[in-house]
């Protein structure tokens, strides 16, 4: 486990590397973006944590690194996605709740993601996601990704609508 962030940071990046990735030639990246609720607390109402247990076991499995990143709630922090998960009990979907908040839909970087894998020399990757911004971000900044490994949930009755956004209008392969 390698923090990234400023001498003194409380919430730094994390990057978890395999040690069996030391020489892969293409080695299998996930990038994450963190989400309590999800991968701490089981919540079903996203995809996020099921994506990070089925990437943490590929990556044990055959190696590589996996890049916690620290912008909960699509970049906006987690006080503001709770407030934006009450408005989605109201009726709005995920981006109409981030936007009525005065958020983007998406207010998330992945260039760091990119500077976290040129410092540990992975400048060539197989990348685990669905989310096209995440190849886009990370090719623009010197990152190649030979291939994208697709990250396949099933949806469950409490994320159909979430996930249907997400593929509709954020274009994510689903």
């Amino acid at each position: 486990m390698i923090a990234f962030g400023e001498e003194g940071d409380l919430h730094p990046h994390i990057a978890l590397v395999s040690s069996s990735a030391d020489g892969a030639a293409v080695p299998l990246v996930r990038v994450h973006s963190e989400c309590m609720t999800g991968d701490v607390f089981g919540s079903t109402r996203c995809d996020c944590g099921q994506q990070l247990d089925l990437s943490l076991d590929q990556i044990g499995a055959e190696g590589g690194c996996l890049i916690y990143l620290r912008q909960e709630g699509r970049g906006i922090g987690l006080v503001e996605k709770l407030k934006a998960y009450n408005l989605q009990d109201e009726g709005m979907d995920t981006i109409e709740a981030n936007e009525a908040l005065g958020h983007q839909a998406d207010a998330r970087s992945f260039d760091v993601a990119a500077e976290i894998l040129r410092t540990l020399g992975m400048l060539e990757v197989r990348l685990l996601t669905n989310n096209p911004q995440k190849v886009k971000e990370l090719e623009e900044n010197g990152i190649r990704v030979e291939k994208r490994e697709p990250v396949v949930i099933a949806p469950v009755k409490e994320n159909e609508a979430y996930l249907a956004v997400k593929k509709a209008v954020m274009g994510h392969w689903l």
